[in-house]
């Protein structure tokens, strides 16, 4: 969202140090600073009434407040010295003729006092003498923030919504080693490739393992912004990795026990910062539930459960889901579990674990195929697995049947019974007598194979691959 902001600053230095820290801020359309109140009123009540704002294109008749409401710049900075008309009386003035518009009042004192006057006269915020660029850009942005929100319940600007709008996902393993990091890493990058602006945060904290994933050395982590109250674009940039695919990781701090300074206050507070400058926002939870990724399953628009087709990996997975709902942190039936290392002959199916767990199960489960895996895993790079791959393939179908990335294409030979080409009588006939069958059809199995099999597409044995995902019907 850009955010414009008109300065009333009547003092030239002042101006000048101002318009160089707005130039600064991104996303941000400062406009020339005006003297005193009386122009800042003028150009307000110009900005309302111009005939852009009230004269439709076709020149019918008028648009209405709506569009005057939009002409309006999101943010006013009213310095402590402007005039005629004293700070606060013009900060009353400005937020009762134009209640759409979020006032900032830059002021050398900060104290409560002056804090709780310039609150009832209506600020959305207070910026302290000399300026500094952390705190100018947080009362801006949360300025801005208010009056998108208060557009959108006038109609100025339906489109604008107020942050946070990104999606967040979060991605826990019912026991250690069910494959969190992998699905997580690969729904990122699914998400990236559809275009989509994605932060990959490890809530690991103890154990957390994304950078070895990525092959990133990153001196920042997750517990650099625990202690900080406003997080701006600027803090929240230095501590985001920005690695050359195009994710923003953060990662996992290197010292385990320095995860406990990672509460849920901050968990909260970081995930909603990041939720306003990503679309997609992927948390790999890891296995061991703690205040912080607790926070962030609750706050969860998708909550995956990772799981294996045995038993004590869904007993796990049983008891995750139902120390959630003890907690209350999140209901079983908005829990969507991912079957991972999945056989077309386990006796576990996708049915029996949502049947056990109490939770949706995704369609697209992923195929036991480690070999696959373990180059990229062993080199740290989990990116550049071959898109040929069946995990990568079924990972990124799963982004695509969650809404991350386009939608899921059929993949040849693992259709529905509707999907498959129908057998004519020849064809028939050859399969039955083992006559050769024409070019394009299917063919019988092979001396010495067990009855009922048949090679694919691809020369597999059977009409579903045993690595390859399980699809009912």
């Amino acid at each position: 969202m850009t955010i414009r902001i008109l300065p009333a600053v009547g003092d030239p230095d002042a101006a000048r140090a101002l318009a160089a820290l707005l130039g600064q801020l991104p996303d941000a359309e400062p406009a020339p600073a005006v003297a005193d109140s009386t122009a800042l009123l003028n150009a307000l009540a110009g900005a309302a009434g111009s005939p852009v704002a009230t004269q439709p294109p076709d020149g019918g008749a008028p648009a209405g407040p709506a569009a005057a409401v939009q002409a309006l710049p999101e943010v006013v900075l009213v310095h402590e010295r402007i005039g005629p008309v004293p700070a606060l009386e013009l900060i009353r003035e400005v937020a009762l003729r134009f209640p759409a518009v979020g006032v900032v009042l830059i002021t050398a004192d900060a104290g409560p006092a002056l804090f709780s006057a310039a609150m009832d006269a209506g600020a959305r915020g207070i910026v302290g003498l000399p300026l500094a660029y952390d705190e100018l850009a947080a009362r801006v942005q949360a300025a801005a923030q208010w009056a998108a929100g208060v557009r959108v319940h006038l109609g100025g600007n339906p489109d604008a919504l107020p942050a946070p709008t990104g999606t967040l996902v979060t991605v826990t393993g019912a026991k250690g080693g069910v494959g969190t990091t992998v699905t997580a890493v690969h729904l990122a990058l699914a998400a990236r490739a559809a275009g989509r602006r994605v932060a990959l945060v490890d809530l690991d904290l103890q154990s957390g393992d994304i950078g070895s994933y990525l092959d990133v050395q990153f001196r920042r982590s997750v517990v650099d912004l625990a202690g900080i109250q406003d997080l701006s674009a600027r803090v929240l940039q230095d501590a985001v990795h920005a690695h050359h695919t195009g994710l923003g990781l953060l990662l996992a701090p290197e010292e385990g026990e320095r995860g406990e300074e990672v509460d849920d206050r901050a968990a909260r507070q970081i995930v909603t910062a990041l939720r306003s400058r990503y679309d997609v926002v992927v948390a790999d939870c890891g296995s061991q539930m703690q205040s912080a990724n607790a926070a962030a399953v609750e706050l969860a628009d998708v909550a995956l459960l990772v799981t294996t087709p045995d038993v004590v990996c869904v007993r796990a997975a049983k008891r995750q889901v139902r120390l959630w709902d003890r907690l209350r942190i999140r209901k079983a039936e908005d829990t969507t579990t991912v079957v991972n290392r999945f056989t077309r002959h386990t006796e576990i199916q996708p049915s029996l674990v949502a049947k056990a767990t109490g939770t949706q199960v995704a369609r697209t489960p992923v195929p036991a195929a480690f070999k696959e895996l373990q180059p990229c895993v062993d080199a740290g790079r989990m990116q550049d697995l071959d898109a040929r791959s069946t995990v990568r393939a079924a990972l990124w179908e799963l982004a695509g049947e969650l809404g991350l990335a386009g939608a899921p294409a059929v993949r040849p030979g693992r259709g529905g019974h509707r999907t498959r080409p129908m057998l004519t009588g020849r064809k028939r006939k050859a399969l039955t007598t083992g006559a050769a069958p024409a070019s394009g059809t299917l063919q019988g199995p092979p001396p010495g194979a067990a009855p009922g099999t048949g090679t694919g597409p691809a020369g597999r044995f059977g009409p579903y691959d045993q690595a390859g995902p399980y699809e009912e019907g």
